[in-house]
């Protein structure tokens, strides 16, 4: 936890693009409260429904701070039991759901770099 001092004309924090994205995170977790979140990182509730707000718009993107972030996802491989005999592994594929309402839906077995650099070009489209 950092502390903050205020000091001078200007009373205003400023938060960066990754400390909003944090913030709306920790708010918006499975069995979170907005009113705690809020509450313990000293900003109001209603600043963070804005940040959310901005982030489904496409105002407020991980894409800003140069970060993409992947949810840690387990998927168990099925077997592909079309051809008697062969333990081939069926292709797993993943959804992603960048800001705008947009789907990308690509192999699992796709590495990170290129997930990146395609959520990058469909974020950017």
């Amino acid at each position: 936890m950092r502390t903050e001092i205020l000091v001078g004309r200007e009373r205003r924090r400023r938060w960066s693009a990754d400390d909003k994205l944090q913030i709306v995170r920790d708010a918006f977790a499975p069995g979170a409260r907005v009113a705690l979140v809020a509450r313990r990182r000293d900003v109001s509730r209603s600043q963070i429904y804005q940040w959310r707000a901005a982030l489904r718009e496409g105002r407020l993107s991980e894409l800003g701070s140069g970060v993409v972030g992947f949810v840690p996802v387990e998927m168990p491989m099925a077997r592909n039991d079309d051809v008697p005999g062969t333990a081939e592994f069926a292709v797993s594929t993943i959804e992603i759901g960048p800001a705008g309402g947009r789907c990308l839906k690509v192999p699992a077995l796709l590495p990170s770099t290129e997930m990146r650099r395609l959520i990058r070009v469909v974020e950017g489209a």
